[in-house]
């Protein structure tokens, strides 16, 4: 770890010294003489970090050299924030100062090069001490280029896919079993087993089975953790049960209490056979505060649970229970396992007759832990196929073995940390700053990596592109876990196993890279360089900003919204601050102190009840993401323009049902927004003034929303559009449900465009459709055409999701074979003239979604559905009564072509107006 400081500081020197010449007048020596001992040091420490698990002396001098790279990155800092100071928040180059400023200029320069000269000295005699511990000099760099590394790897096609998974068919099948046999009153399943065994892995693939989804009305699964709120789970369950679609669940039950939560869910449930599943449960308390929640009214209902603990596996339940205690996998699977990912590149997956000797040793002392193996068989994928290079890890493993010759999970996990690159180490131990089993969303966590300069531009590529490389690597590695991807199959969201997350923490508090206080147990916080709040108490609120003056990431998820309402009396004058995020938090106004923040990269207000930007945020010179979405501000101050370095504005504010036309708010913001040439995000905003046409000068743009858009913009808009050829992501919106959306001007849309969404009339559908070859989802919402335009359209290569709401007025759809090859899902919305779908075969080949809402002149179902043979989810909304009643009936002409549809889901009102859900399938 060492070597990560070491090369993190040299990196941040360099950058220094190469854009901020004229500022380090007096103190330019000083700079050039610490980044030489830097270098000298990394030589070192490279070294060393390979020892120092082995030699108390080894791990001091190791410790030492993170003290004095800390020390000297807080000189730095200071000495920037005063600059800063001085200037008055301009830019530091032509600058004209008074007598008194350049005075204390010239004292704050004198004072810094007296620190750089001692630290200097100090680092000096940490490299002359590492003699004493026969310490070499290792040459060579760890700069990480993840593109020439990820050439092959863009899919993270070596991370655990549900094809890979072995060993559990006989466990699958036996709850399963447990699941659908006769018994009418409500049961309990328990999954017991240690950390690693794949409890989880083995209760989802029954969860996603379609032989569960037919049997039970209504499933949902929450995962629970060490530390939970019991109101949080309950809200998570009905969620669930809701499908995770924004729309239909009830936003009131956000404000509801424990009691009227558990009312809600006995109201929702009582007439169901429902599968709940809770994952990851430490205490048996959860059972007694959620058991009321599940009512029992003889429907063959079924709750199953996952845990470490053996005292909640023996738990009567006060109901029927069943407990399948999960054990290793045995030889053969574990060896399968392990070659469908270390050789996954190789034909059949098999392994090389000249490794034969070597791997299936390693796998032997992975002790048939499936968590184990994948991370091992993760890493070796990456180590090619030498079998020197096999040996190599084979030997540097040897410490870790334990009396039973087998490898600790803990070993292998942190050989499998220690055995990446630079970057990737920084990257995987952020991560672990977010709570236990949180997921990580991956625009979020590709923003943080930017903001603590853990990523820089390589080889031509953007510092986002060069972001998503490392976290593809990770996946494949199996270092992260996938939790969801979107509607066009890009990873959405991701996570760290717990036994993962506790072995980085162990590291990260030891390098002093970060602190986690949740108030259980006794943290220092005060020399803390990055800390995330998991609870707010009088301890916390103790600590002074002068404490915690080194901090420079600072998150909040407090558990409980009590605890969050005790925000008010922490101090926020960490001045030295890149990273502050208070997503979630209920606060109504920024805190005073972040306006003087210099260092900040990234300031996250996501859904918080700030109403107001000050202008003075303008001043944060170093700001390269702003997150206000789901706020309630509507206006950006002028002065934000000043903050020429931002890349990523989010302003996107949803208001109302996806069924009105105006279903996101824009945000009003500076006429000359366009002078922001950094910016490669800016959605959702309002098309004011010469926006329009100026929009062409923002040619870094990856991501625009664009809303009240008027027809008399369209040339100028189509004019600007055709200079954005960085463009992936499109959103206009027109002014209002009558005026169209004139896009004919548009020669050529920008080439690598992969989402289109539109709102609003279209008089007709672009020429320019049939070329977006890279689309991978489009949305269509209002356009009311009057004609069936999916000739345009069904020939796209890549469309992979297709949305068309109130967007079609005629009578007729048809779906032509040989059309839409890739699409998965496709949502038809508020069509209110449809009377017939028409889908011949060989059409829609790969859907696995057919989401049909509020089509009430459509009488049956799409003629040809039994053609869509991998559908997996059909939903209905707001139908026709004849299309409900010819499922429920087994004689009709349509139940026998969705026989094959593991999932059919109604959504319907009930008489107390509450929206319910039941599958027909």
């Amino acid at each position: 770890m060492a070597e990560i400081s070491v090369e993190f500081l040299i990196n941040k020197v360099t950058s220094i010294i190469h854009k901020e010449a004229a500022l380090l007048s007096g103190v330019q020596d000083e700079f050039n003489a610490i980044k030489f001992e830097l270098e000298t040091l990394r030589t070192l420490a490279r070294d060393a970090d390979q020892r120092s698990g082995l030699e108390e002396g080894v791990r001091s001098w190791v410790a030492q050299v993170r003290e004095a790279v800390h020390e000297v990155e807080d000189i730095i800092d200071e000495f920037m924030y005063c600059m800063h100071s001085q200037s008055n928040g301009g830019r530091f180059k032509r600058l004209v100062f008074k007598p008194m400023d350049l005075s204390k200029i010239i004292i704050a320069k004198r004072q810094t090069a007296a620190k750089l000269h001692a630290v200097i000295t100090k680092m000096s005699e940490i490299s002359e001490r590492s003699e004493r511990y026969c310490i070499r000099s290792i040459e060579g760099t760890c700069l990480y280029d993840a593109h020439v590394k990820l050439q092959h790897h863009g899919d993270s096609s070596r991370s655990v896919k549900d094809d890979d998974v072995v060993g559990i068919e006989k466990n699958k099948n036996l709850i399963l079993s447990w699941l659908k046999d006769r018994e009418l009153d409500r049961k309990v399943i328990v999954v017991v087993g240690m950390g690693g065994l794949g409890k989880t892995t083995l209760v989802a693939k029954v969860f996603s089975s379609p032989t569960a989804r037919r049997h039970f009305d209504c499933i949902a699964w929450v995962t629970v953790s060490k530390i939970y709120v019991i109101d949080d789970i309950l809200r998570r369950i009905v969620k669930d049960l809701f499908k995770g679609k924004k729309e239909l669940f009830p936003a009131y039950l956000s404000s509801m209490d424990y009691r009227r939560l558990v009312d809600f869910l006995i109201d929702f449930l009582e007439q169901k056979r429902y599968f709940i599943v809770l994952d990851d449960v430490w205490t048996l308390n959860l059972w007694k505060e959620i058991f009321d929640a599940f009512p029992s009214r003889k429907h063959g209902s079924r709750i199953v649970i996952t845990t470490r603990k053996m005292d909640i596996a023996s738990s009567s339940y006060g109901v029927r229970s069943h407990v399948l205690p999960l054990q290793p996998l045995d030889d053969k699977d574990s060896w399968a396992l392990f070659c469908k990912i270390a050789f996954s590149c190789y034909p059949h997956r098999f392994c090389p007759p000249h490794l034969e000797p070597v791997a299936p040793v390693l796998v032997g002392k992975c002790g048939g832990l499936p968590l184990a193996i994948t991370s091992m068989a993760g890493l070796m994928s990456f180590k090619g196929s030498t079998e020197p290079e096999w040996l190599k890890v084979h030997d540097s493993l040897g410490w870790g073995i334990n009396n039973n010759g087998l490898l600790g999970i803990d070993s292998i996990l942190f050989y499998c940390f220690s055995s990446l690159p630079y970057g990737l180490k920084l990257c995987l131990l952020y991560c672990c700053l977010f709570p236990e089993d949180y997921l990580i969303r991956r625009k979020r966590i590709i923003r943080l990596w930017i903001a603590e300069g853990f990523v820089k531009e390589t080889g031509g590529k953007a510092m986002e592109e060069v972001a998503e490389a490392y976290l593809t690597e990770l996946i494949s590695r199996n270092l992260l876990q996938v939790a969801s991807r979107n509607s066009f199959g890009m990873v959405k969201e991701c996570r760290l196993h717990n036994i993962l997350r506790d072995v980085l923490l162990s590291i990260a508090e030891r390098e002093n890279f970060c602190v986690i206080y949740d108030g259980i147990e006794a943290r220092e916080v005060g020399s803390a360089r990055r800390l995330s709040l998991h609870k707010i108490d009088r301890q916390i609120e103790s600590c002074t900003t002068t404490a915690m003056s080194n901090l420079r990431s600072f998150f909040l998820f407090p558990a409980k919204r009590s605890s969050a309402s005790r925000l008010s009396g922490l101090q926020f004058g960490f001045r030295l601050l890149r990273v502050l995020d208070l997503q979630g938090i209920p606060i109504e106004r920024i805190p005073d102190a972040v306006v003087d923040l210099f260092n900040l990269r990234y300031l996250s207000l996501r859904e918080t009840m700030v109403a107001e930007i000050p202008r003075s945020l303008g001043r944060l010179q170093n700001l390269q993401t702003l997150d206000i979405r789901d706020t309630k501000v509507t206006e950006l101050p002028n002065e934000l323009v000043q903050s020429q370095s931002l890349r990523h504005l989010i302003t996107y504010r949803r208001t109302l049902s996806w069924a009105a036309f105006r279903y996101v708010d824009g945000m009003r913001v500076p006429s000359d927004i366009w002078k922001m040439k950094e910016l490669r995000v800016l959605e959702c905003v309002e098309a004011e003034g010469d926006m329009i046409k100026q929009l062409g000068n923002m040619t870094q743009l990856t991501r625009i929303g664009l809303t009240k858009l008027a027809e008399d913009d369209g040339r100028d808009l189509c004019s600007s559009l055709q200079s954005l050829q960085l463009l992936y992501y499109l959103f206009l919106m027109a002014e209002n449900e009558d005026e169209s959306l004139e896009l004919d001007s548009l020669w050529t849309p920008p080439p690598l465009l992969r989402v289109l969404i539109l709102v609003g009339k279209l008089n007709n559908m672009p020429h320019w459709f049939r070329s977006l070859d890279n689309l991978t989802s489009l949305y269509l919402h209002w356009s009311q055409l009057r004609e069936d335009n999916l000739p345009y359209i069904h020939t796209l290569p890549n469309l992979g999701c297709l949305t068309l709401a109130n967007a079609f007025n005629g009578h007729r759809l048809f779906f032509h074979a040989g059309g839409f090859l890739k699409l998965k899902t496709l949502r038809l919305w508020n069509l209110s003239q449809l009377r017939l779908i028409k889908i011949e075969k060989g059409a829609m080949p790969s859907i696995q979604e057919l989401d049909l809402r509020i089509l009430k002149k459509l009488e049956r179902l799409p003629q040809g559905i039994e053609h869509l043979i991998n559908l997996k989810i059909l939903t209905l909304m707001d139908v026709h009564k004849k299309i409900v009643e010819s499922l429920y009936d087994d004689n009709s002409m349509d139940r026998p072509s969705v026989q094959h549809v593991p999932e059919i889901i109604y959504y319907h009102t009930t008489k107390s107006g509450l929206l319910n859900s039941e599958n027909l399938s």
